[in-house]
């Protein structure tokens, strides 16, 4: 915040709520701005215990409104396009985003997860690594909890692991982790980037202002980070990681079941797959990555074995349910786009009941309906892409699809079509919004309507 003493926060989500509690700590006053009328706005104030220090504007926000503001920060899930922001920078505000605001206030290391998939999963898996290393330990960004919500709390001796998506890495100036990680990109939320290259560069910013001290871990086996990792511009150290190929330099590596440590001439065995309680080779890789950030944040591999063996998957992601009538039933809920989907379909062992549809992020299905064929015995489909992705599995010759007006009648539906020894995935490739209020609901419903069979 700096000189900063009444700010301008747009957002009130999660995100802006935590970044506007921590302006107050830090003795500022809050302008907090929601572009809707409809705002509940006895709601948002009931969330601050002194609201002396705390405006609220909905609506249109004019010039007038922004007199003595030094500082606007913005939501991830807001668009720079907006046209509030215009505003802001016709009047010369500055503005960054939620996690900048954070990272300026905050102590300690700090390690960032990011990538179209999987992002979850190894930033949960990083926080129990960094637990056994540091007694103080805080997981925040887009797996749970903002940033700005603990980043008062962090100390010089803690340790801190950020899930962060493209919308937060558009806004950042300085924000710089000691270690980095970008898992994969694939095609996702072109309805805000617009083109690939910009969703690209947003992924590559995590690295903006890192040094030759740090770390950045990174996917052997997807082509455009391995021309970042080889790229001369990059100043922090690579460490890869890879399901295929054995990369040179420092590397985690799958070498038949077993997950494989190099640096150099030395090779050593971190863990045998089948000691994991995950699914799936995409997990493994979500594993060699999260071990990569935990021994660059310091922690021993003997530590880190132990974490592994006890670690179990996060909610919404490949999330067991519950087996009724010898029928498997699995919750993917934060599979919200093609390529996630695709992971989880990948990692059902046996014929596959499957549950898709909802927000249109602009997304392409083919793929991922290529492999419905010999896999899939009923697809149930909801919400706006339904028609989308029902003409795409026309056109692959896949024709086992039927529509369902809610999640309790796409349970149903697929609990009348499932014999015995199958499997039933919510795992939709598309976003909730429309239907839900985010991915943890959907899930949530999804689970309800399963223990209800």
């Amino acid at each position: 915040m700096k000189d900063s003493k009444k700010v301008f926060i747009a957002g009130t989500g999660k995100s802006g709520i935590a970044a506007a509690k921590m302006v107050l700590s830090m003795d500022g006053e809050v302008l907090l701005y929601n572009s809707s009328e409809d705002t509940d706005a006895a709601a948002v104030m009931a969330e601050f215990e002194d609201t002396g220090r705390v405006q609220l504007k909905c609506g249109e926000l004019r010039p007038v409104d922004l007199r003595g503001i030094n500082l606007a920060v913005v939501s991830p899930g807001i668009p720079l396009n907006a046209e509030f922001i215009t505003l802001l920078d016709r009047v010369r505000i500055p503005v960054i985003g939620e996690l900048e605001l954070a990272y300026q206030a905050s102590k300690g290391k700090i390690a960032a997860v990011t990538g179209t998939n999987g992002k979850t999963t190894t930033t949960a898996l990083v926080g129990e690594i960094l637990k056994a290393a540091y007694e103080s330990v805080f997981v925040a960004g887009n797996i749970g909890e903002p940033f700005s919500k603990d980043a008062l709390k962090t100390t010089d001796e803690s340790a801190a692991v950020v899930e962060v998506s493209s919308f937060m890495l558009e806004t950042i100036m300085d924000f710089r982790p000691d270690v980095s990680a970008i898992l994969n990109i694939t095609p996702d939320h072109l309805d805000r980037h617009l083109t690939m290259d910009n969703y690209i560069k947003c992924k590559k910013a995590i690295a903006m202002n890192q040094t030759e001290r740090d770390f950045i871990v990174l996917n052997y086996m997807d082509p455009e980070l391995r021309r970042f990792g080889e790229s001369s511009g990059l100043k922090p150290s690579v460490v890869w990681f890879s399901s295929g190929e054995v990369p040179g330099g420092e590397a985690l590596y799958l070498k038949g079941e077993e997950i494989i440590y190099k640096n150099g001439t030395e090779e050593k065995t971190i863990i045998n797959v089948h000691e994991l309680n995950l699914l799936g080779k995409h997990n493994y890789e979500n594993v060699m990555a999260a071990v990569a950030v935990g021994m660059k944040m310091g922690v021993e591999q003997e530590k880190i074995k132990e974490v592994l063996r006890s670690f179990k998957a996060v909610e919404h992601r490949i999330e067991f349910v519950r087996e009724r009538c010898k029928v498997r039933y699995y919750n993917d809920s934060k599979g919200t786009n093609p390529d996630a989907a695709i992971q989880a379909l990948k990692a059902m062992p046996g014929p596959t009941l499957l549950i898709g549809g909802g927000y249109d992020k602009h997304s392409e299905f083919d793929e991922w309906v290529s492999l419905f064929p010999g896999k899939v015995k009923k697809l149930v489909l909801l919400g706006q892409t339904r028609d989308k992705i029902y003409e795409c599995c026309r056109r692959h010759g896949f024709n086992e699809v039927s529509f369902a007006e809610d999640m309790n009648e796409a349970v149903k539906t697929c609990a009348s079509f499932a014999d015995e020894g199958d499997y039933v995935l919510l795992s939709p490739a598309c976003a909730s919004w429309g239907m839900f209020k985010n991915y943890e609901e959907r899930g949530n419903i999804f689970k309800r309507c399963v223990e209800e069979l």
